[in-house]
């Protein structure tokens, strides 16, 4: 047994990697039940566009901008838990942090509303007011975890990870069987569903911190601007297809719209399963890059690429054989093999990508971070501008561009951090840990 001089040293999640990666499958088969039971409700494909417009749009701007402020507020809690002080006045600080950017990026939807409603939503004034809802509803989600991850309650992260698409479905039986069948009603559910559990996890007391030393804003806030920039263009990157199908399509091209949203989620499929698989691997490259094991962290980052080499390559052959029937039996929508083996190539690029990018970020590279889903998004906009005149096709190709571009960047940022010496910290690992910018 080691003794506590030679133990080694405790990493952010490692026991939380079960219940986080249980809720993880859970929130994935939730997303799938709500796009099936909402379709139903609504009436159709077409009825159901402006749902799944407002769905990619969340999932676009809640994690892009509230996802750092989670990372830094866990990095912060775990640090101070670790030389026994109080978390409170961190607490305190970032959620005064995390008001103000709730409050600018309402604002600026507010502003643009009229350009937003009429080009993306068509029409629907009510999904604008649903979209600033989502805002409220997931800024105090994203702090609730931090505060739970920072403070090694995991148990609480996840119910809070898990349980928003669990209420969200709920809700939408409950609307479904009493008859409701406006869209906006399954808009808010949307929004609210995140403050459930939020609420529970608080009675609970799983979001109770010390009182402590005063915090300044070097001590919450040193990579925060990098970390905030690289995630508004993953999580935008991620969500990107759909956004751009319901800007770039024609009226007359609603219903295909939803299909192209349906082929999307059954593309995303082996991103679940990634998910999972990194909760549990992530927490042992995180204990040898700490120690400076650098030959074993190699090792490490290498099996979590080999295997999703190989999630993503089975991910596409089977998108290819059988994601045209796959699609029609959940969904009944029409989708070619060729379309979705693209989807789901560049869901595998991506989650190449950001595999890679977890390890850049572990090694302090968050400025290179930033800079390669920048490139990402530069490659998406020039391949859908380029590639093709086809709607969907030019998406596809936009997608698939942009997750190779990104993955180069990241694969030379990590050759250089390599080459140069960097050495991991703990609180680079805390980022790399927990930069999951995918949450649908």
């Amino acid at each position: 047994m080691s003794s506590p001089a030679t133990a080694p040293a405790r990493t952010p999640l490692p026991e939380g990697t079960i219940p986080v990666g249980i809720s993880l499958l859970i929130a994935g088969v939730a997303t799938y039940a709500f796009f099936k039971v909402g379709n139903v409700a609504v009436g159709g494909d077409e009825a159901f566009e402006p749902i799944a417009a407002l769905w990619f749009a969340t999932f676009a701007i809640a994690p892009g901008f509230f996802l750092p402020l989670e990372q830094e507020l866990g990095r912060s809690i775990a640090h101070r838990k670790a030389i026994g002080q109080g978390s409170l006045p961190v607490v305190r600080k970032l959620v005064w942090l995390g008001a103000i950017i709730a409050g600018l990026v309402v604002l600026v939807i507010v502003l643009a509303s009229p350009l937003i409603t009429s080009s993306y939503f068509d029409g629907d004034w009510f999904m604008v007011i649903a979209l600033v809802a989502t805002i409220a509803g997931f800024a105090p989600a994203h702090l609730a975890r931090g505060i739970c991850s920072g403070s090694g309650r995991f148990t609480e992260y996840a119910v809070i990870l898990g349980s928003d698409g669990v209420v969200r479905i709920l809700l939408c039986v409950v609307l479904a069987i009493i008859g409701v069948s406006a869209a906006g009603a399954y808009g808010m559910v949307i929004a609210i569903s995140p403050l459930f559990a939020v609420a529970y996890v608080y009675r609970r007391g799983g979001l109770r911190t010390e009182q402590g030393p005063p915090a300044d804003w070097g001590e919450v806030t040193p990579n925060l601007g990098w970390l905030l920039l690289g995630s508004v263009f993953a999580a935008g990157l991620l969500n990107a297809g759909p956004i751009a199908a319901s800007l770039l399509a024609s009226e007359d091209q609603d219903g295909l719209v939803t299909e192209f949203s349906y082929g999307v989620l059954i593309a995303r499929i082996p991103l679940f399963l990634f998910q999972a698989v990194q909760a549990a691997l992530l927490p042992r490259l995180s204990r040898l890059a700490a120690r400076g094991q650098f030959d074993e962290f190699r090792s490490g980052l290498r099996r979590l690429m080999i295997v999703v080499v190989i999630v993503g390559f089975l991910g596409t052959l089977g998108a290819y054989l059988l994601g045209s029937w796959a699609i029609d039996v959940v969904y009944e929508a029409d989708l070619s093999g060729r379309t979705l083996a693209l989807l789901a190539l560049s869901s595998a690029c991506y989650m190449l990508a950001l595999g890679t990018a977890q390890a850049v970020i572990a090694l302090r590279g968050h400025a290179l971070v930033a800079l390669g889903w920048g490139i990402g998004v530069v490659g998406f906009v020039l391949g859908t501008w380029l590639s093709s005149d086809q709607v969907f096709r030019r998406i596809e190709i936009g997608l698939l561009i942009s997750s190779l571009a990104a993955l180069i960047s990241f694969g030379l940022a990590l050759r250089y951090k390599l080459r140069s010496g960097a050495v991991a910290d703990h609180e680079s690992m805390m980022d790399a840990i927990i930069d999951m910018p995918f949450e649908s």
